[in-house]
């Protein structure tokens, strides 16, 4: 049986050096990141709160607060307790907001891969009916999204030549 040669992906033609996946995953890579954004989202956005509560180290927990704040995707919010001096709370921006359909989609494949035989330990509801929320793909013409092989990549409008 002969075997025909798959040839080289045309990707290896584009350069990397503005991969804007690249970029994101410099923000967003370390693994105290989404668990920092998981505990905002929750509504736990108190310093001491979260590192209570996710065992993140006080210094990983400020690094990791200092880049997402620098990032512009946390903003600090001044409080101040009767009688203590003023403290900050974290909450999520506009392009902090962004990044929720990508925990749904972290916690759903979680939830396929490692969750205990009990099930997941947190669902997502819709506000406004209590329904479960699913995570879905679909294209700009409306078309859902199904088979894994259903989406391949093309050069977008800023692609720049490997090498060039």
């Amino acid at each position: 049986m002969t075997v025909t040669p798959t040839p080289p992906p045309s990707a290896l033609a584009w350069s990397t050096d503005n991969c804007t996946v690249g970029r994101a995953m410099e923000v967003l890579g370390e693994r105290w990141t989404f668990v920092v954004l998981r505990e905002v989202f929750n509504g736990i956005r108190r310093f001491d709160d979260m590192r209570r509560h996710s065992g993140i180290p006080r210094q990983v927990l400020t690094d990791r607060l200092a880049l997402l704040v620098e990032a512009g995707i946390l903003r600090r919010v001044p409080y101040r307790e009767p009688g203590q001096r003023e403290r900050h709370e974290y909450r999520p921006t506009d392009k902090g907001f962004d990044l929720y359909p990508v925990l749904v989609a972290v916690r759903h494949w979680g939830d396929r891969y490692l969750a205990d035989p009990e099930g997941s330990p947190v669902e997502f509801e819709h506000v406004g009916c209590g329904a479960e929320v699913d995570l879905v793909l679909r294209c700009r013409a409306g078309h859902e999204v199904t088979g894994r092989r259903d989406v391949a990549s093309r050069p977008g409008p800023g692609i720049k030549p490997f090498g060039g």
